[in-house]
């Protein structure tokens, strides 16, 4: 690392998020502001109202579930009008975690650093159903230093493993040093594979040994695509980051809304228009291993005994799948996979919203219960949708 520290600093003035849209009126009256969800759970008492008999119910939240489907409609939509979109289903992503001293801040109870860590949990199950393919690693940046936590791979229990044991933050952060870092991994993956790097950024200010300018450069040049979500507010060098690169980059207003976001980056992201390329690739579709046998596993090293893989090529043992074999080098996956990955570039026509009283179709009255869960569609807030591809069925009205 260089002597010579270059410091910026931001306003603290709090930013909105790019990518969050305005919500319909409606909605805008009946929801709670963010900043009243937040004490929802410390303080019980406000999560009951008094309706029109005068008796205590419960709140009803079904508005802010409403307006986040309406959010996920839009962007289906939006991205479903094309005719053609190339999107990257084999993903190779770091995930990079700011656990600096700003990451200790107590405006996400109990801390910023204990919300990312559970979010980034529910975030690694979502990302490996939603990609099977696709593979992900942890960096973590305190100190002024980046640190890999856990190399790319394919096993979910491996990284909440260790992400739980390194729940530690100090120091200051450094977006260049991240940035190098994942740069100097992703350098590596194949061509096939789609770069990304999501940074769940909670400092105001980035401490570089260098010109981030030119690191900036060498990620864009290496088609690495950086996303950025901030804990804290808006900031310029990020905001540029994800313009370079062809990320997105958003603000938290809290810990739902961060969850939220973090969702947002499972499914895969049509490829940038310049970096998406056709590539054939070589895959092998292992046998699996009987049980009680004893043979050594190539990912641990070690002798195991119990059902595995058998590489087709090399006829070297895995323990899961998908991976990459550590013999021949030949992608490892099941017909399962591929299936669950396929559904990304065929995705289900969006249902269309209707109201209790017009939900009539063709001269026809759909029926007065939910297709999918048997609820009353009568509840007052439920919000009805019907499937657009098959208008003329009667048993297609459902309650999301």
């Amino acid at each position: 690392m260089m002597n010579s520290i270059e410091h910026r600093e931001v306003s603290n003035s709090r930013g909105k998020p790019l990518d969050r849209e305005e919500e319909d009126d409606e909605d805008e009256d009946n929801d709670m502001a963010a900043w009243e969800r937040a004490y929802v759970d410390e303080r019980s008492w406000e999560s009951l109202q008094e309706d029109e008999s005068g008796l205590l119910r419960p709140v009803d939240n079904k508005t802010l579930y409403h307006a986040q489907y309406r959010r996920r409609i839009r962007s289906i939509s939006s991205t479903s009008t094309a005719a053609r979109i190339q999107k990257g289903l084999i993903r190779y992503l770091y995930v990079v975690m700011d656990f600096s001293r700003a990451a200790g801040e107590t405006d996400f109870k109990p801390s910023r650093m204990a919300v990312v860590a559970k979010h980034v949990e529910a975030f690694i199950r979502e990302f490996f159903d939603q990609n099977p393919l696709s593979q992900i690693g942890l960096v973590i940046i305190k100190d002024g230093v980046a640190y890999c936590l856990t190399e790319i791979g394919g096993s979910p229990e491996a990284h909440i493993k260790a992400l739980m044991s390194k729940l530690e933050c100090s120091g200051d952060a450094s977006l260049q040093n991240a940035l190098e870092l994942v740069h100097e991994y992703l350098n590596e993956v194949p061509s096939y594979g789609h770069r990304e790097a999501l940074i769940l950024y909670s400092a105001l200010s980035t401490c570089d040994p260098g010109d981030i300018m030119e690191t900036i450069k060498k990620c864009k040049n290496s088609k690495i695509r950086c996303s950025i979500v901030g804990l804290s507010a808006e900031m310029f060098i990020c905001k540029h980051i994800c313009q370079e690169t062809g990320g997105s980059y958003s603000v938290a207003l809290d810990e739902s809304h961060l969850k939220e976001l973090l969702l947002e980056h499972a499914p895969p992201p049509p490829a940038i228009a310049e970096y998406a390329t056709a590539n054939l690739i070589k895959m092998g579709f292992p046998q699996r291993a009987a049980d009680g046998v004893v043979s050594i596993c190539v990912c641990h090293k070690e002798a195991k005994v119990g059902a595995g893989y058998t590489c087709p090529r090399c006829k070297a043992r895995v323990c899961e799948l998908p991976m990459e074999c550590r013999i021949c080098g030949l992608t490892l996956v099941s017909s399962p996979h591929l299936a669950r990955s396929y559904h990304h570039l065929f995705p289900i026509t969006p249902f269309d919203e209707v109201s209790f009283a017009r939900l009539t179709i063709s001269g026809k009255r759909l029926p007065e219960m939910c297709f999918g869960c048997m609820q009353n569609l009568r509840n007052p807030g439920a919000m009805i949708t019907t499937c657009a591809w098959d208008e003329g069925r009667e048993d297609r009205a459902q309650e999301p």
